[in-house]
């Protein structure tokens, strides 16, 4: 008969499963091939944020150029060197780290954990302000079609976006990504189409235009020295350097693709490479070779299309829908890049997490192998900035795209310095040193013309901001470190020897005495620690123990199986410890062990079976106590035993939950 606990909860958890989706095996094989990404998927869901760029990365960079159009076709050229070099040097990141982290993890291991984290902290909040622009630009072009009346409601939509967004990450990748694939798809068709045709259409002139172009060039350096000239077009590529803000994500996320990670990795680099080089170097050739201006209330592409759609022959009326076509599709595929940050900001979070910079619970994963926390996070900081700002894109575009290159210049110096460091042992280290230190200048470079054109005009918040978010993780990090360190003393205090561990003869199993279910976790101290209090409460009424404990499948275990069974391993040694110290004490001793990515849901489980096998025992637990002075910081932690106890009263079923002092 359900509880009343089961009869109350039944309706809500119908509803999540039906918005959410059924939860599925962390451990089956079929599982983790069917949540990896495939290149083409890859490609829409990772690679949408650099493709959206396109939307306003060359316009920035080619308006930059001010009155000096003829330097377009060089500035079209320097930026698909740019994106072909920065493609090759992030393909290095990934195989070298093939499980994934990207520029976090680059900086963390090759330079040290203070670069790793202040590259973490810009990245989280490029993250966030990615989101909110990409979000605000979509809404911006969608509304530019409707009237000024309509102008109120652009807020609410984007707001509403944004939580359509946080919804279909939380069903899971393949849902979102298969979602948005067809925008990504048909945005990159139709952009191809009109480059392809607006260039064919002034084919007879191309030659003479380039010609030109470099001789205006010349013309103009002889008038003004080419000190201007290099100045002029280093301010145009840093303005648009935007352009290049998406084309990180593929060596952030190799973790989720599908194996082998490497080749798709590579495969899905060169068709974000591709695509991004051909209609972004393509558009700013399309600006130059059809002399676009600037029209008030209208952007260069729309601009463009206005010019070279009448070539087509089309009538009025068709040529209004495919400019209608066009331009929804490129907000929409700024809705793609906006789903493309759901997907591998969490991922960020939860390498962070694994480093004790963040809270742990970021590494948790749902039912349905999402990292739930990470996206509400992240949707609910895009909620907040879009609020704050009330989704204006001209106040969100001052604060976005600076962090993402300081931290792509402190990832290509840590590749600089590890392949000089295997200078001697590796084959082919002058070739890939050469691509880094070329991709350390892209990104240096960009950085410091985006920070002196953007600094005193709100740049200096999101350097303040990345400096908060920096501090606030150092002091997470010193109290996880604190913890563990108080833990383990306490597994020393307890700990056998493995001498002592091979004499002792585990206890056969009495059925005069009661039995007391522990849980336990990959700390034996504390655990060993509870027995001895119920020892003390309860004497000789427990002479048999089952030790109940649950290897958490979070986001580290499931990127790598190699990590699942080191998890495995160490919670097999905590249980060795746990045995040998109840047979010293004349006490039988079972362990019962599972595995699951929520590890009140799966005690739950095994709580109910244990008892169902074993009636009449009682479930014991401990919780930390700490200091007064560390109080605060007790939400840092899960809370498992306290919230399992909730929910196990709520069915009738009693757990004792034990004090454990800690650091007093």
């Amino acid at each position: 008969m359900a509880s009343i606990g089961d009869r109350v909860n039944v309706k809500p958890r119908r509803i999540l499963r039906l918005v959410l989706g059924s939860r599925r095996n962390p451990l089956d094989p079929q599982v983790r091939r069917r949540t990896r990404l495939a290149a083409m998927l890859a490609w829409a869901g990772l690679g949408a944020n650099g493709l959206s760029a396109a939307c306003y990365g060359p316009e920035k960079a080619y308006l930059a150029l001010g009155e000096h159009a003829e330097l377009g076709p060089l500035l079209a050229l320097i930026m698909v060197v740019s994106v072909v070099i920065l493609a090759l040097a992030y393909s290095q990141m990934f195989e070298l780290f093939p499980h994934g982290g990207g520029s976090y993890r680059v900086a963390s291991q090759l330079l040290g954990a203070q670069f790793g984290l202040v590259s973490g902290a810009a990245l989280l909040i490029d993250y966030v302000l990615a989101i909110s622009v990409s979000l605000a630009g979509g809404t911006d072009a969608l509304f530019s079609l409707l009237s000024v009346d309509a102008q109120g409601y652009k807020l609410t939509v984007e707001l509403a976006l944004t939580l359509l967004l946080i919804v279909l990450n939380l069903r899971g990748l393949h849902v979102a990504i298969w979602f948005l694939f067809p925008i990504a798809l048909a945005f990159s068709l139709v952009h191809a189409f009109l480059i392809l045709f607006g260039v064919g259409a002034m084919a007879p002139k191309l030659s003479g235009h380039v010609a030109q172009a470099f001789a205006g060039t010349l013309q103009l350096s002889r008038l003004t020295g080419w000190v201007f000239v290099i100045a002029l077009l280093i301010r145009a590529y840093g303005l648009g350097g935007s352009t290049f803000s998406g084309v990180e994500a593929i060596s952030n996320n190799v973790n989720l693709l599908a194996e082998p990670r490497v080749k798709t990795g590579r495969l899905t680099m060169f068709y974000v490479a591709l695509t991004l080089a051909f209609i972004a170097g393509g558009l700013i050739l399309l600006y130059s070779l059809w002399d676009i201006r600037p029209l008030p209330g209208h952007t260069l592409n729309a601009a463009i299309l206005g010019a070279v759609l009448p070539a087509l022959g089309l009538s009025a009326s068709a040529a209004r829908s495919l400019i209608w076509i066009t331009l929804l599709l490129e907000a929409a595929i700024l809705l793609v890049a906006a789903n493309s940050i759901f997907i591998f900001a969490p991922s960020l979070l939860a390498n962070m997490a694994a480093d004790s910079w963040l809270p742990h619970q970021f590494r948790n994963l749902s039912v349905l192998l999402v990292r739930q926390n990470g996206i509400v996070f992240i949707g609910a900081c895009a909620l907040a900035i879009l609020g704050w700002t009330r989704g204006d894109l001209a106040v969100l575009v001052v604060f976005y795209s600076i962090n993402v290159f300081l931290s792509l210049a402190l990832a290509k110096v840590a590749l600089l310095r590890y392949w000089w460091s295997r200078r001697h042992r590796s084959r082919g280290w002058r070739r890939r040193m050469v691509i880094a230190a070329l991709g350390f200048c892209v990104g240096a470079g960009i950085l410091i013309v985006t920070l002196t054109q953007k600094f005193f005009e709100g740049g200096w918040a999101t350097a303040c901001l990345t400096l908060l978010v920096i501090g606030g993780c150092i002091v997470i990090r010193h109290h996880y470190d604190w913890i563990n360190e108080r833990r383990h003393e306490v597994d020393r205090q307890f700990a056998l020897s493995q001498a002592e561990l091979d004499t002792i003869r585990p206890v056969e199993t009495r059925a005069e005495g009661g039995t007391a279910v522990l849980l336990a976790t990959d700390h034996w101290g504390p655990a060993i620690h509870t027995l001895m209090w119920i020892q003390r409460l309860f004497p000789g009424q427990f002479r048999n123990v089952i030790v109940v404990s649950v290897v958490e499948v979070d986001a580290g275990a499931m990127g790598a199986v190699e990590a699942l069974a080191r998890l495995t391993f160490r919670r097999d040694a905590a249980m060795t410890q746990l045995e040998g110290f109840c047979a010293k004490c004349g006490l039988t001793a079972t362990r019962v062990v599972g595995f699951g990515t929520d590890p009140a849901k799966e005690l739950e489980r095994l709580l109910k079976q244990t008892l169902a096998n074993v009636p009449g025992c009682v479930c014991f637990a401990n919780k930390l106590i700490l200091p007064p002075r560390r109080r605060l910081a007790e939400w840092l932690h899960n809370q498992t035993a306290l919230g399992l106890q909730r929910r196990l009263h709520a069915q009738g079923i009693p757990l004792m939950v034990l004090p454990l002092r800690l650091g007093w």
